[in-house]
């Protein structure tokens, strides 16, 4: 067994390999960026060597510095996360040439599923279901419409050497596949120095669902069943979970086994991912193989058991597999929501800055465990639930503009799946982060969603629940009382506290009063209140509730029960009244005496300045390209500006007909939110 692994990556992926480093007693070794010096993988690892600037392309995929940095510190293996070089055949090679452990696939496993053009044409010949496609390579933005105008629109280009939704865009019609291939091609350069792009059809209505392969040295090789990763923004997986409601026992079966007689037929060894298309009969399509560990392997680990990261050191050692098939069963259920540093209220465009609160929920273990190939019980009760958050940051730490935006992939295990479901509600409502844009309430509505609850999703869900983007969960009449009772209860504390500190003589809950009149939006609810020791029990109209809980004033998380049934609350203390988030929700409430909330609706509301002849930044990041010069005329969708953020590129628009006046931004410039790149008249 190795002594001593250097991990070949960043953030919540190189923290998850070295937890299972140091459970095996194996030494790690970090690189980091400038932008990284401070992370939390470089914390935790044994050791670690500075690579460079924060840029990728001038640290992280570097193959050069990766290698200097394992002479450095005389690392035997390496493991390469995913993304960066992961999949790349000559960081491979150049280890091999060195003598170094790989641990992943070999170099003719990368070089024949890494590349999706090629991996394509091997999978339909060993007899797997692909999709329709052009696989040769494409010249350039005329060849690609021409092929997409063949194959018969919607189209999917995606780079060939892609991964993680980087250079991949769906196109309608020709305009589209014009600006995706140069868009596409543009990320696939950039992310993995390779910019091949091919097209194939894209399925309507389809699902995403995976299958988990891993194989020895030894010619052995299983599959790990599936996960269901249809939930997607952009391209890219935001909900997944394991197993598929979709599924059944036969199509499981005969998509694993086609999963196992591809990386058979490739002679893979390692972890690695067969993704599928399937469609609403349970067809199923070959997409593309990752050879590599993917981002949401936790849900595999928690139904099966099984430490991926563990089984990969051990077969690059040389180790076999210690189970069989027969011994990979389903146990329970596993979901796991993606935190990513965007802000859902502005179409989901990524935030930078400093994370001025991070308190995750606490993670609890249970499920089943597997060790050299027996089945050891866990907890699996009815009632028992797992909490996982792999995470690579903390409180006061930097989200860089340089890389992928996840904050943390939040896991929840259940012996079903309905229980699973409420146990992430309840991990997504204990979860605090403050100081950039983050997706917290969306996961929380997506949870809350008839259709994701139901199991009936499909690629398409986001857009389809989601089209004019995510403007927050508007609470039903039930809750809206529910959340007034709450904030009266919480503001009667606050109340009392207030009046003891002012040192008012007399009874100070007498003072505060009984009756008030909670305005949360447009929602005027009047409350009357009767407290006791324990709680207050809060009338509104012809209902009592009862609210009872531990908060107090400054406290920004308040567990509180409303008639015995749970209710958390994000609280933040804002002028006259109170922010407050739950379930998706996000509402500035205001608790006022009878007099003061009837002469408040006289007060004049605040109108918000006219931006509509300017074409602002809506993120920070670097312009690509700018479309437009002064004085053209533009027409409503037609794409003014490019900008890159988080290694992915985003085309503005123009939202109605104008003719442009000024443009202030050009090419290379990196730019603030907010800032003006373009006037009209």
């Amino acid at each position: 067994m190795f002594k001593k692994i250097l991990i070949a990556n960043r953030g919540e992926i190189a923290c998850r390999v070295i937890k299972t480093a140091r459970k095996m007693g194996i030494q790690t070794v970090a690189v980091y960026s400038d932008a990284d010096r401070n992370a939390l993988h470089v914390e935790m690892a044994d050791e670690a060597v500075h690579i460079g600037p924060p840029p990728a392309n001038q640290s992280y995929i570097v193959i050069d510095k990766i290698m200097d940095a394992i002479r450095q510190t005389g690392a035997e293996a390496v493991h390469p996360g995913y993304g960066f070089l992961s999949e790349n055949m000559k960081f491979a090679e150049a280890l091999e040439a060195a003598g170094v452990a790989f641990i992943g696939p070999p170099v003719g496993a990368i070089e024949a599923m890494g590349d999706k053009i090629t991996s394509k044409k091997i999978a339909a010949e060993a007899g797997v279901s692909t999709v329709p496609g052009y696989m040769g390579l494409i010249a350039d933005a005329d060849e690609a419409v021409k092929i997409s105008q063949q194959i018969g629109y919607p189209v999917m280009i995606k780079a060939s050497a892609g991964g993680g939704g980087k250079g991949m865009r769906i196109a309608w019609n020709d305009t589209e596949a014009r600006e995706g291939f140069e868009s596409s091609r543009n990320e696939a350069a950039n992310s993995f120095g390779d910019d091949r792009i091919f097209i194939e059809k894209f399925v309507t209505q389809p699902r995403h669902i995976e299958i988990q392969v891993l194989a020895d040295k030894h010619g052995n090789a299983v599959y790990l069943h599936e996960r269901e990763c249809s939930i997607q923004r952009r391209n890219q997986k935001v909900i997944e979970e394991a197993p598929s409601p979709f599924l059944d026992e036969a199509t499981r079966k005969a998509m694993g086994e086609q999963a196992v007689a591809l990386a058979k037929a490739v002679g893979y060894t390692s972890a690695g991912t067969v993704e599928f298309i399937v469609d609403g009969d349970r067809n199923f399509y070959f997409l593309e193989m990752n050879t590599r560990l993917q981002v949401e392997h936790p849900v595999t680990e928690l139904i099966t058991g099984v430490d991926l990261v563990e089984q990969m050191i051990r077969v690059a050692s040389g180790e076999p597999l210690p189970f069989r098939q027969e011994d990979l069963k389903i146990n329970g259920w596993a979901i796991e929501s993606r935190l990513y540093a965007e802000d859902p209220y502005r179409n989901f465009l990524p935030s930078i800055g400093r994370l001025t609160r991070y308190r995750p929920p606490a993670e609890i273990a249970a499920g089943p465990m597997v060790s050299s190939g027996k089945w050891l019980a866990g907890d699996v009760r009815q009632g028992a639930t797992a909490v996982r958050n792999d995470t690579g940051v903390y409180e006061g730490g930097e989200i860089s503009m340089y890389y992928d935006p996840m904050i943390a992939k939040l896991c929840t295990w259940a012996p079903t799946r309905d229980r699973a479901i409420e146990a992430m509600r309840e991990a997504l409502d204990g979860f605090e982060v403050e100081g950039i844009g983050h997706n917290l309430p969306f996961l929380s509505a997506v949870m809350d969603h008839p259709r994701f609850v139901s199991g009936d999703i499909t690629t398409a869900f986001i857009a389809e629940e989601y089209p004019d983007g995510f403007q927050g969960v508007e609470p039903s009449p039930e809750d809206l009382h529910r959340i007034a009772a709450t904030a009266a209860a919480m503001h009667r504390v606050a109340e009392i506290r207030r009046t003891r500190i002012t040192g008012r003589l007399g009874n100070h809950e007498r003072h505060v009063g009984s009756n008030w009149v909670v305005l949360i939006g447009k929602h005027e609810i009047k409350v009357r209140m009767v407290a006791d020791p324990e709680g207050a029990d809060v009338t509104i109209g012809d209902q009592t509730l009862r609210v009872e809980g531990d908060w107090l004033p400054g406290m920004s998380l308040a567990r509180l029960t409303v008639d015995s049934e749970p209710l958390v609350i994000k609280v933040d203390k804002i002028h006259a009244g109170y922010r407050m988030r739950t379930r998706g929700a996000d509402l500035k409430v205001y608790v006022r005496r009878p007099r003061t909330a009837e002469l408040a609706r006289f007060m004049p509301e605040k109108v918000a300045p006219d931006t509509s002849k300017f074409l602002l930044c809506p993120m920070p990041g670097l312009v690509v390209k700018i479309n437009v010069a002064q004085g053209d005329e533009v027409q409503e969708g037609q794409a003014l500006a490019t900008i890159e953020a988080m290694k992915m590129e985003n085309i503005l628009r123009a939202e109605k007909k104008a003719v442009v006046k000024s443009v202030n931004a050009e090419p290379g410039q990196s730019l603030r939110v907010d800032d003006i790149i373009m006037e009209f008249e």
